[in-house]
């Protein structure tokens, strides 16, 4: 049986869901639009968001889409549709990242139902976590989700922890050193107006006191930035590297979806999470992220999990600036309710 064209309520909530995806410096570097027969959602990187100096390739960018083409996959299933990805389906327009067919029910038992109220209570936490171990079982289950999207999902033991994390101290003290990478740092960090993206005071989170886990440093040296005061980070992070055999536009697209499923399924289980992109934003540091004893992967991005506080909310562009709906306001089905 094939569904009926999406109406605009149903449109506005797959929108919700895709933005509410993580993306680098909360930059929300997307753009949707129905497809010609509003059955389906093309969904386009948008290169007026880029963060170009850290992210020169868009790799970061394409991760970020991949993570709201999985949030629209999971709302999809919340509407009882199945969703068919094709990434990258049109090589002669290089922003069009995926093509989403929605025209085909959703199997009882999907996914998506359990997932869809993370969607809203997943955030970065940049906090400390508790020192207690992950369970295997639940390790497990994010291995297998990242599987499911073409993905190692690899969780570090000891020495592979203390590799990731003074590669990443090394990425950071570059960072701060760099004056056009804190200049573009300082352009996303919004800490007394009211925006609808880049980074607000409340997500900064602590310093290391121990100076054992390197916490990005987003306030780039602004003197009117609030300086949380350093706390005590668990002493053993666990940490988990994302990787890929190749290293693509299309490996990077899957990470994201990866990369949101992953941290859905563990915000399900009340786990935090945040990402410690510092190491992969410089080729050199990036490289060495990697088990020097395994094939030679390449690193995509580096999660730290853990039991903590969960961390703030954050700005979300609305959904008029992200679904843009100029060739469908006369299409079957919109103005109907949603189901």
């Amino acid at each position: 049986m094939v569904e009926p064209a999406l109406t605009l309520d149903q449109l506005r909530l797959l929108a919700t869901a895709a933005g509410a995806a993580p993306s680098v410096h909360n930059s929300q570097p997307w753009r949707l639009r129905p497809s010609p027969d509003a059955r389906g959602m093309l969904v386009f990187g948008d290169p007026h968001r880029a963060v170009a100096i850290a992210d020169p390739l868009g790799r970061a960018l394409h991760v970020s889409v991949g993570a709201a083409v999985f949030n629209l996959r999971v709302a999809a299933a919340r509407l009882g549709r199945a969703a068919a990805v094709r990434l990258l389906p049109d090589p002669s327009d290089k922003h069009l990242l995926a093509e989403i067919d929605l025209g085909e029910p959703a199997a009882r038992h999907s996914f998506g139902h359990r997932l869809y109220p993370a969607i809203q209570d997943r955030h970065s936490s940049r906090q400390p976590f508790a020192n207690r171990d992950i369970p295997e079982a639940v390790l497990g289950e994010l291995i297998e989700a990242a599987r499911e999207e073409g993905v190692l999902f690899s969780p570090l033991e000891e020495d592979g922890v203390l590799r990731v994390l003074t590669v990443t101290a090394e990425a950071e003290r570059r960072t701060a050193v760099d004056l056009a990478r804190q200049a573009e740092t300082r352009s996303w960090l919004h800490l007394e107006a009211p925006a609808s993206d880049g980074i607000p005071a409340a997500a900064l989170g602590p310093q290391d006191r121990d100076a054992r886990v390197p916490m990005r440093d987003f306030t780039a040296g602004r003197p009117d930035a609030p300086s949380p005061v350093p706390r005590h980070f668990e002493p053993l992070p666990q940490l988990c590297l994302l990787s890929t055999r190749t290293d693509q536009p299309e490996d990077w697209l899957r990470t994201g979806q990866a990369l949101e499923h992953v941290w859905l399924l563990a915000t399900v289980h009340g786990l935090r999470a945040s990402v410690l992109h510092q190491a992969v934003e410089w080729p050199e540091t990036r490289w060495r992220l990697r088990d020097p004893e395994s094939p030679p992967d390449h690193v995509q991005l580096a999660l730290r999990l853990g039991y903590g506080p969960p961390g703030p909310a954050t700005p979300r562009r609305p959904v008029e600036e992200i679904l843009d709906l100029t060739d469908h306001h006369d299409t079957v089905g919109f103005g109907e309710s949603s189901a």
